[in-house]
């Protein structure tokens, strides 16, 4: 419940433009969205940390249009929090009844040195432990990506798979992924952010904004959410797409301005700004491109296909509803950006 003293702090660093500490963050409270609001504005005011702005799009996802403030609806600012011990497994066996698949080199979302072995096999722990009927599960590691889908997933090799990214399958339904496998209720949704080189010109409020313009994108990345039927810029060229081998190739474009802008996922962008020495070099726009979904994956062809889905389905709405969700993103999240900054 919202205090007095916190009312008036707050009331206080509105009125004076303020930008508390981390330390000293006005969190906890309600905050109605004013005309100019946007995610990395308010995160400054709360927080005096505008990348903290995730904390804030995580907890409000269904009171946001996509990524976009609403001027007049009440968003709730979350307190950071420390780092904790992840939830106990007691169902998580090596001889269980059903096996998941997936691998390391993906922080923050999966690792096995990661706290809760990140925060997309945390989600999936405590998803299978409130499922309905639920069931001993091993969680097996290989590093080979490249395998996973085609051929130990599609081949039933293992039961499922996370966490992956479902193409449009209703726009395009002959995509391998979409004719050969189901895909769980998105574990969580990223924003897809375009980052550019601090000082540019180049803004982002509309997708007019963006025609003309080159993107990068790493080779064998999606690329649906760039050819979406109100979009279509790939389809009719409207833009143009460099895919080079790796995310790391993508900034170094941008950094020889070959590139107007690097097109990735939030998480996956700030760790090569911080790997690549590029802090104050390069930036995200405001606003995000897009959003995409991290999923669990079961080969069409697996006969338990759609009850082990219903199963994973059930425990993350439980997880959701029951705040559990909220907890442990908002600790991975604040974890992440601390050791960014360290």
């Amino acid at each position: 419940m919202k205090t007095k003293l916190t009312r008036l702090l707050l009331q206080l660093a509105l009125v004076l433009g303020l930008a508390p500490s981390a330390a000293f963050a006005i969190c906890d409270v309600d905050y109605v969205a004013k005309p100019g609001d946007n995610l990395f504005s308010i995160a400054d005011t709360h927080y005096g940390d505008r990348e903290r702005w995730s904390l804030i799009y995580y907890r409000n996802q269904r009171m946001l249009a996509g990524s976009t403030v609403i001027p007049g609806r009440t968003l709730h600012i979350p307190c950071p929090q420390e780092a904790s011990a992840p939830d106990a497994t007691p169902l998580q066996k090596q001889d269980a009844e059903l096996t998941l698949l997936t691998g390391n080199g993906f922080a923050p979302f999966t690792g096995q040195s990661l706290p809760g072995q990140g925060m997309v096999t945390e989600l999936v722990n405590a998803a299978m432990e409130l499922a309905p009927s639920p069931v001993s599960y091993a969680i097996n590691w290989d590093d080979n990506w490249n395998t996973h889908l085609f051929p130990k997933l599609n081949d039933k090799q293992f039961d499922m798979g996370f966490p992956w990214v479902k193409p449009d399958c209703a726009r395009t339904p002959e995509h391998e992924r979409c004719v050969n496998f189901h895909f769980s209720d998105p574990l969580i949704s990223l924003p897809v952010m375009l980052f550019v080189k601090a000082g540019t010109e180049f803004s982002f409020n509309s997708d007019a904004d963006v025609l003309g313009k080159t993107l990068c994108r790493p080779d064998a990345y999606y690329t649906h959410d760039l050819d979406t039927d109100a979009r279509r810029w790939l389809s009719e060229s409207k833009i143009t797409l460099v895919q080079p081998e790796s995310a790391q190739a993508c900034f170094v474009l941008l950094q020889e301005e070959r590139v107007d802008a690097v097109a990735l996922n939030l998480f996956e962008g700030a760790n090569t700004i911080v790997q690549e020495g590029l802090r104050e070099q390069v930036v995200p726009l405001e606003r995000p491109l897009s959003e995409v979904g991290l999923h669990v994956v079961i080969s069409k062809r697996h006969w338990r296909g759609t009850s082990h889905l219903y199963r994973v389905n059930a425990g993350l709405k439980k997880l959701r509803e029951n705040g559990r969700f909220e907890e442990i993103m908002t600790r991975h999240l604040e974890l992440f950006w601390s050791q960014l900054k360290s």
